[in-house]
């Protein structure tokens, strides 16, 4: 199981309206009684995103900023032939 944010049932019955707000934005969260897991709270299904379930099932991250920044960092091409041609061109040799 994927690490998820452990709750006690205390804490979670004082503030289940920020717990489920959390839940609805795709967070899961394992509820506790005396330091044993009991119960979870996910989002419901079909009201997260699948990068939202991604995120509370799987612990995967958001991306942060913006993709287009990202391409526009990213260093010239090495010039050459393209490495579908030479990929191609190793596969004939082992042929």
């Amino acid at each position: 199981m994927t690490h998820m944010e452990l709750v006690g049932i205390r804490e979670m019955r004082q503030n289940l309206s920020r717990y489920a707000r959390r839940a609805k934005s795709g967070e899961s969260f394992v509820i506790t009684d005396r330091g044993q897991a009991v119960a979870q709270l996910t989002p419901a299904p079909g009201r997260a995103s699948a990068i939202d379930r991604l995120v509370a099932e799987r612990g995967a991250r958001r991306g942060q900023g913006n993709l287009l920044d990202a391409l526009e960092e990213l260093p010239e091409p090495i010039p050459g032939p393209p490495s579908g041609q030479l990929l191609d061109e190793l596969r004939a040799e082992r042929g």
